[in-house]
């Protein structure tokens, strides 16, 4: 199963300017973004988001969220998915540049999981 990242944000230039930088390190990591609202308006949908799940081309994915509405609206999305989507509450920059670093090195759940919960926000 191919592992790929999931970027959610209130804004669409916050996901995209992230899924630029983590090229730079993880060329190869499938990664979708859903940002803001119809319109350019700032906000999270929960349809925009499980399109995002469907559209990578990845079975598994880490997820990875700006905000606690993004949070609320992935998990909606997350239940009418077939994906595995595993979420994490970490800085979202951090936390997914850490994620796509090691998948594109190789590293297996377990690893890239241990690393994530290191950044857990308490």
């Amino acid at each position: 199963m191919t592992k790929g990242v999931l970027l959610i944000s209130h804004t669409s230039e916050i996901p995209e300017g992230l899924r630029r930088l983590i090229r730079e390190v993880a060329p190869d990591i499938s990664i979708t973004t859903a940002g803001g609202l119809e319109a350019g308006a700032i906000g999270t949908s929960m349809e925009r988001i499980l399109a995002a799940i469907e559209e990578n081309e990845s079975d598994e994915l880490f997820a990875f969220y700006d905000l606690g509405s993004a949070k609320m609206n992935l998990e909606m999305a997350i239940e009418f998915t077939d994906k595995k989507v595993e979420l994490f509450d970490v800085a979202m920059v951090e936390g997914a540049y850490t994620a796509s670093a090691l998948l594109s090195a190789g590293a297996g759940e377990e690893e890239i999981t241990a690393q994530l919960k290191a950044l857990t926000i308490k």
